[in-house]
Order: C-alpha cells, then structure tokens, then sequence
C-alpha cells in the first residue's frame, strides 16, 4: 500500500492516532512524552500511536499528508488536532477530554 494511503487508512481507521518519536511506554521525546501524558489524563489510556522512527516512509511523508511539519501529531475522528503544544492548550482548557470523550464514545 503506498504510504499515503497507509497513512489515511491510519488516521480515518481509528478514533485517536498519535504520531510520536518512541512508543508510549518509552517516548523517544518530551514534546511525544507530554502529548501521551495530555491524551492518557484526557481519558485516552491507551491512544492507537506509531513510531516514526521506526516507519521513515511515515516519518517522511507525513507532514505532506497533515501540512504539519513536527512530531508529534495528533489526529482525532480523522482530523489534525495539532502538535504536542496545541494539544497542551486543549488539556489544560479542558476542551482535550471533550474531545476523546466524544471520540471514544463513538
């Protein structure tokens, strides 16, 4: 499957997708290390992720897809929520547990 369409098979297949450097339980990062812990106090325990330091084509090609040009990226009902710094605001707002509330739910 060429990477773009794995990338929206991704996204449009689950409810919370988080791009990140490492994995939750070893975050290769603290902007990625932050994001979990924002998603996991959202109420999101355990937010479908992938490494894009083990997939370089994702890694890659990515910020094509998204126009978003860090990592992280959070992607919520298929559409881009931001970096780890807009997903801060939204946690610390409240409006982050709205969010994976309805997502989750649905």
């Amino acid at each position: 499957m060429p990477v773009m369409e794995r990338i929206q098979a991704e996204v449009g297949g689950h409810p919370i997708v988080l791009f990140m450097k490492g994995t939750p339980q070893f975050p290769m990062c603290g902007f990625s290390s932050r994001a979990v812990q924002a998603l996991r106090d959202a109420g999101a325990e355990q937010p479908y992720t992938i490494n894009v330091l083990e997939e370089p084509e994702i890694r890659a090609n990515l910020p094509r897809f998204s126009n978003w040009p860090t990592f992280p990226q959070l992607f919520i009902q298929g559409e881009l929520i931001g970096g780890c710094d807009i997903t801060l605001e939204l946690h610390e707002s409240g409006e982050l547990q709205r969010i994976v509330s309805e997502a989750l739910s649905q």
